[in-house]
């Protein structure tokens, strides 16, 4: 990444991609990045800075909007203050006039290759603030489109691909929370990229708020991406705001390239891990879509057994066990044990779980309070809104910016967690607030840091209805995250599938859900809910009283697998595949020395042609020989009636066949999935 000035103006990054010569001069590149004037433009182009400035005549959307305390808008011309390279880059511009500095920091990470970056503003006297980007990158000329991220509950992760054209591809998430709608990421392939090669950049904007992403296409042809928070959202005059951190990447390898990076940033720089990074990640029960509100202390214990027969580690109590929690509606915000439900409490379930040899987690929603509770009577004056908003879930949100209301719910939580050996909070946020906060987000920041102060040894999920609170800020501070509330295997593989582009196995829960889904109504073999689930943080969520001998079976034997190569898999890259048969989806999980790799063909539709068609891997040593085994041949139907060379046993191949022919698959009905591990010899 170049970064270059003219004289004492904000600065603007000429070039980034792959690596240049380390002898490269330039004042020369800063010079033939130059473009050309002709007619009906100005005498000079305006620089596409940092932060593009609306004052110096730039004629797209400027970095930086803001009044002074009475109002007026103000019109900054920033200049060259100083620098620091103590930690990254840091480049400080002033403007005298209005009282401002302006702070850029880069801080690039060879191991991830992932450069982060962050805008500050300072002032010397209150001003409101409507826009501030993080610092403003160009995207690339040789890009058609741009693959931004929609979605909505039980439907995360979708990707829109976009074409480029001249004006804007604006994008703003005013929910107050990250969203299932507005996933803060964004992918610019150039023209003919795949997964698996080409060039690409990423983004992603890590913040748990309301966000805003700009990509515009200017007159004279130039392209730029703006990350903020979304506008308005700092709803109080200031003399500090600071961007949150934008995390980016180039790839000369595709998508996975991005990806890959991410993930391990995400893996390896970004959350915390209670127990050391390389402490197994325990398979999960969870017992909501077994009992919900219906919490029976004998009935519990029961499916603890049945759940630890299985293979699970780790036991969690969901919503249901506080208040007079008997459904949705009622006693949120009243964390305390409910005696009707557990009259000694929790200690006998507990206590039964870990006889079992399974640690314990437990459910809140700490930023949520329903009108039906006894905190909503004692403190109306805590919820955030209006009386008369619309409810979401039959609850509001708690205002996160009284410490009044932050101090309460640490109290009520540190009860629960000191009392008892917890290791795991499920923390969810099942509604949109009723209007995008900075200071709400703040807010929930600093009560889930104070706990991990506390606390240092929970381990706490981001839930939000499914995926509605994901992004490295919130992962900064938890461990995992519930991708999805669909537990319907097929429309998992598609979500994790997309999902991968920026999450890595270690922090994406994924569980095997009951025979019937709850959110889809389709019924799944348990073969493929399973090595859906064995694709990321293993765990089941159903109850187990419902299945026969066969199913406890399949259950049992791909948990004992995935518990044999977690320890490779929770570090391992994951890879996406160019599948050549649109109904099958494929990904590549390979251990970061390339020595060992496992791939993951789900078979989501019926194919059009009648053999399979062949899978090229990707990421191998060309000249390698590796041995490939097919995990689950014996799951071969009856209608696979020919001999393919895995299903007779394992094969020695070469990396340059495995990823120019590719593997040759049994032919498997739809909703399936075959399993391939490889090693290199």
């Amino acid at each position: 990444m170049v970064l270059a000035a003219t004289g004492d103006r904000l600065p603007e990054v000429v070039y980034w991609g792959a690596p240049l010569p380390a002898e490269a001069d330039l004042a020369t590149l800063h010079a033939a990045a130059a473009i050309d004037v002709t007619g009906g433009m100005l005498d000079e182009n305006p620089d596409l800075s940092l932060s593009p400035e609306a004052v110096r005549t730039f004629p797209g959307q400027p970095g930086l909007i803001l009044r002074d305390e009475g109002g007026t808008p103000l019109l900054p011309k920033f200049r060259y203050a100083s620098e620091d390279a103590a930690d990254g880059l840091s480049l400080t511009y002033a403007d005298a006039e209005n009282g401002l500095r302006l702070t850029f920091r880069f801080r690039p990470d060879p191991s991830t290759r992932i450069v982060e970056a962050k805008t500050v503003l300072e002032a010397d006297r209150p001003v409101h603030l409507h826009w501030l980007a993080a610092p403003v990158l160009p995207a690339p000329q040789q890009s058609d489109e741009m693959i931004d991220v929609s979605g909505r509950w039980v439907g995360e992760f979708q990707l829109n691909r976009t074409a480029w054209s001249p004006g804007m591809r604006y994008r703003e998430n005013r929910t107050g929370r990250t969203g299932h709608e507005h996933f803060p990421g964004l992918l610019v392939p150039l023209r003919g990229a795949t997964n698996t090669q080409g060039e690409c950049y990423g983004f992603h904007y890590g913040w748990s708020g309301g966000h805003k992403m700009i990509a515009e296409e200017l007159p004279d042809g130039r392209r730029q991406i703006q990350w903020g928070h979304a506008a308005r959202m700092e709803t109080k005059p200031g003399t500090r705001f600071e961007s949150a951190t934008l995390y980016v990447t180039y790839s000369q390898y595709g998508l996975n390239g991005c990806a890959v990076a991410f993930q391990r940033h995400v893996r390896d720089r970004i959350v915390t891990w209670p127990k050391g990074a390389a402490h197994p990640r325990p398979v999960h029960y969870n017992c909501w879509e077994a009992v919900y509100f219906d919490h029976k202390l004998p009935v519990l214990k029961d499916i603890a057994e049945r759940a630890a027969d299985l293979g699970a580690e780790r036991f969690v109590l969901d919503d249901g066990w506080f208040g007079q929690r008997d459904d949705d509606t009622r006693s949120l915000s009243d964390w305390e044990v409910d005696p009707r439900k557990y009259p000694d409490g929790l200690g006998p379930l507990i206590d039964h779980v870990h006889g079992l040899g399974m640690t314990f987690g437990l459910w809140f929603e700490p930023e949520m309070i329903n009108p039906d509770s006894d905190i909503h009577r004692a403190h109306p004056d805590w919820a955030l809104g209006g009386e008369d908003q619309t409810l979401g879930r039959q609850q509001k949100a708690l205002n996160m910016a009284l410490p009044e209301v932050r101090d309460f719910i640490y109290d009520r939580m540190a009860a629960i967690l000191s009392r008892h050996a917890i290791d795991y909070v499920k923390w969810d946020h099942n509604r949109v607030l009723p209007m995008p906060d900075a200071d709400q987000t703040r807010g929930s920041y600093a009560l889930i840091d104070r706990l991990r102060t506390d606390f240092p040894q929970v381990e706490i999920e981001s839930c939000a209805s499914g995926g509605g609170r994901i992004d490295f800020g919130i992962l900064k501070r938890t461990q995992r995250v519930w991708l999805s509330d669909s537990n319907d295997a097929l429309e998992r593989l598609r979500i994790q599938h997309d999902g991968a582009l920026w999450l890595p196995l270690a922090v994406t829960g994924s569980h095997v859900g009951p025979r019937r889904c709850h959110t889809s109504g389709r019924v799944l073999d348990i073969a493929f809910r399973a090595w859906v689930a064995a694709q990321r943080h293993m765990g089941f969520e159903m109850d187990p009283r419902e299945l026969d001998d066969r199913e406890a079976r399949v259950l049992r034997d791909v948990a004992a697998w995935w518990k044999a190569n977690r320890d490779w898999m929770t570090s391992a890259d994951i890879h996406r595949l160019d599948s050549a048969d649109p109904a099958v989806l494929a990904e590549q999980q390979q251990a970061r020395d390339g020595s060992r790799f496992v791939c993951f063909a789900g078979k989501a539709a019926t194919s059009a042609q009648i053999a399979p068609r062949p899978l090229r891997l990707t990421a191998l040593e060309a000249d390698a020989t590796y041995r490939i085994e097919l995990v689950n041949r014996a799951d071969a139907p009856a209608l696979s009636r020919g001999m393919p060379l895995l299903k007779d046993g394992p094969v020695e191949l070469s990396g340059t066949w495995l990823m120019q022919h590719g593997l040759v698959l049994p032919w498997s009905f739809p909703e399936t999935m075959w399993v391939v591990e490889g090693r290199r010899l």
